[in-house]
């Protein structure tokens, strides 16, 4: 690179130096800024005083996100030509590349130095609090923000707040908003966020009417809290008033955080609504990588798997969070050959991340993939440079339990860097459940139990798992000991959208609007599917508490069963689907647990009793059930 002829003088260099630096800092022009380092070296302007190049330079790499190129030149600076933007800049940039407690360690370092802190370096060291919930930290950095009397500035005392809420100190929020005398809109909408999310939707929308003056955030953070509650009514409201009373318009960032909301609460009707009014009125939008990848996003795991697909290839610009969006959308829909393919495409465009093998390895193990998954796996290090992550682990073991490769998948929990957690040895255990390895099954829960005493699955698990081996006098005592203790199955729930109201299932629900309807519907149901041969599966159905006597004892049981087991709530919510939609439209359900194999089976044989498609996603993946088949293959 050379420097053009006007730049004649050092002086003239220097400045033609900066103004590049700085282009290349806005417009994250890493490669340009490495060259004009390199010419700056090479040209002595390094060396020039009073030029604060170094200090420019460094600015340009944290800007672009070269957190390495940042560090090392910061430490070339003479400590007598550091200043305090320099640190709050190097420190920002270790937050912004994950590198949380680097930024937090920089702090501590600021104040031995004795280096001059500002509300800005405040901002900062509050905002990696809460990215990580280190609220000890943050506490000990109020209270030095209070000796400093920085507690006065609005903009540290926001982030203090922030802090608080977004590690769930409620208290300690509203004492400090109640303390500060310059409160203004952001300090309302921190607050406000926090009230919705620890307090509930009555008294966020008691404050939020309290508010004095609202911004485009506030008002997206109650819309979305309602469209993740189901209250689609209220958020539409609220959007009207929003735009047409207010003249408030949505930018990126709010339709963003909106199809987050849509994409947790499987809400597409609003998603569509998001899509539509970006069409129309956000051009930016069109072109944002990020709203790209939230609406492809949202479309995929709302079940609308072509919609996400056509979306990923209209989009003008991908980079990795779009591929891992779309090859993990895909992976939950049991795409597993399409994933292979796609990842192929994908490294001729973006450079892979653990992530994006953690969307591969759960493509392959849903889809029965094993000899292309362990391929994979095994290559990470020594092909894509990158070492397993846990979540990875946990994909191969789940690939291996699955196909029945159980010695193998406990081999790769040995051979682990690292302790396995919860996913991990979980995987394992749901493989021994489904292989019948009762004994191995038992040592994993018992590991379980003592690690996540807490968790119900693994309890009710072992406890099926004595029921099942005959063993009933042990999963009654494990019944008695989780019930004496407070400790509670977690209830197995369907939700529907239906004409834009939310509806919810649980087994053996009573309390809905049309639960008359609907159980007549399920016994017309039932009826049908046994024509069609369906026979329940009882197996893993335990009643706990019965005769055991034989005779008229064990056909009450068997009965008693049966009617808890077709009281599911995904067979009720197809129920409701069928008298509340029209003909051959597809019925789309959300259960927070994993479908069981009697649903499954049943749900197929309803497809095609009624020529309809209805899709399940379950907590791990979606089941399409058409013409009597599911897009699983009964690989699940």
């Amino acid at each position: 690179m050379r420097w053009p002829a006007v730049c004649s003088t050092p002086s003239s260099l220097a400045r033609h130096c900066r103004a590049l630096m700085r282009s290349c800092a806005r417009h994250s022009g890493l490669g340009t800024g490495k060259k004009v380092h390199a010419t700056a070296i090479t040209s002595g302007l390094l060396n020039l005083p009073k030029t604060f190049l170094p200090n420019i330079i460094l600015h340009m790499y944290a800007a672009c996100g070269d957190v390495l190129a940042a560090r090392k030149l910061f430490d070339e600076i003479p400590i007598t030509e550091k200043d305090t933007v320099d640190w709050t800049t190097l420190m920002d940039s270790y937050s912004r590349g994950g590198l949380s407690m680097d930024a937090l360690s920089l702090f501590v370092s600021m104040r031995r130095e004795g280096v001059l802190i500002d509300d800005i370096t405040m901002v900062s060291v509050f905002s990696t609090c809460s990215k990580v919930g280190n609220s000890v930290f943050g506490i000990q950095v109020h209270a030095c923000m209070i000796k400093m009397g920085l507690n006065f500035c609005v903009k540290p005392g926001n982030a203090a707040m922030d802090m608080y809420v977004k590690c769930g100190l409620m208290g300690d929020a509203k004492t400090l908003f109640d303390e500060m005398t310059g409160r203004n809109v952001v300090s309302w909408t921190v607050l406000l966020w926090g009230v919705m999310k620890w307090k509930g939707l009555e008294r966020g929308k008691n404050l939020f009417d309290e508010m004095p003056e609202r911004n485009e955030i506030a008002w997206t953070i109650m819309i979305a809290r309602y469209v993740e509650n189901g209250f689609n009514k209220e958020a539409f409201g609220l959007l009207t008033e929003m735009i047409f009373e207010y003249g408030f318009h949505l930018n990126c960032a709010s339709l963003c955080s909106l199809l987050s909301s849509c994409t947790q609460s499987g809400d597409v009707v609003m998603g569509k609504w998001v899509h539509t009014y970006a069409l129309k009125a956000t051009i930016d939008a069109l072109t944002d990588v990020k709203f790209g990848t939230a609406l492809l996003d949202m479309y995929a795991k709302c079940g609308r798997i072509n919609t996400a697909i056509r979306v990923f290839m209209s989009m003008h610009m991908r980079n990795v969070v779009t591929w891992n969006a779309m090859l993990g959308g895909l992976a939950m829909h049991g795409k597993g050959a399409m994933v292979l393919e796609m990842f192929d495409q994908m490294l001729e465009e973006a450079k892979p991340n653990d992530v994006t093998f953690t969307a591969v390895l759960s493509a392959c193990s849903h889809s029965g993939l094993v000899d292309e998954g362990r391929q994979l796996f095994y290559s990470l290090e020594n092909v894509y440079g990158i070492r397993p992550s846990m979540e990875n682990y946990a994909c191969m073991v789940d690939l291996l339990g699955r196909s029945g490769r159980l010695e193998e998948a406990e081999a790769v929990i040995r051979g682990m860097p690292m302790r396995p957690n919860e996913v991990v040895l979980g995987s394992l255990l749901g493989a021994c459940n489904v292989h019948r390895m009762h004994e191995l099954g038992e040592r994993l829960v018992r590991d379980l139990v003592q690690m996540y005493p807490y968790n119900t699955e693994h309890h009710v698990l072992l406890s099926n798992m004595y029921a099942l081996s005959g063993k009933i006098d042990k999963a009654d005592s494990l019944r008695r000991d989780l019930r004496d203790k407070g400790i509670r199955k977690v209830p197995g729930i369907s939700t529907m959208y239906i004409n834009g109201k939310i509806h919810q299932f649980s087994a053996g629900e009573k309390s809905h609007p049309r639960i008359n309807e609907i159980y007549l519907m399920l016994d017309e149901m039932i009826r049908e599917l046994k024509l069609a041969g369906y026979v329940p599966d009882t197996t893993s159905q335990i009643i706990y508490g019965g005769g055991g006597g034989g005779g008229d004892d064990d056909t009450n049981e068997q009965e008693e069963k049966e009617r808890a087991l077709l009281a599911h709530s995904e067979k009720l919510a197809v129920c409701f689907g069928l008298i509340s939609t029209k003909a051959g439209t597809p019925l789309y359900i959300f259960k927070n647990l994993r479908i069981c194999q009697d649903c499954h089976s049943a749900l197929k044989i309803a497809s095609k009793i009624y020529n309809r498609e209805i899709v399940v996603r379950d907590r791990n993946r979606f089941h399409s059930f058409k013409n009597g088949l599911c897009s699983c293959s009964d690989y699940w």
